[in-house]
């Protein structure tokens, strides 16, 4: 039986540390968004790519 995950359980430090990354990643999207735009190179591509995730991965809650 899988374990539902609880924010809670989690020190007081870390909670702080997923707010401000929560908080910060949709500004980092965009700005790389642009920056893509403008000049395409493969590691934007790549670095747009994982916070794309990692902004999907706040918003569902998976982390």
């Amino acid at each position: 039986m899988k374990r539902r995950f609880n924010p809670y359980t989690l020190p007081p430090w870390l909670r702080t540390f997923r707010a401000v990354c929560r908080q910060f990643i949709v500004p980092f999207c965009v700005f790389q968004g642009i920056r893509t735009i403008l000049i395409p190179t493969t590691f934007d591509v790549l670095l747009l790519s994982v916070f794309i995730l990692i902004a999907i991965a706040f918003h569902f809650e998976f982390i």
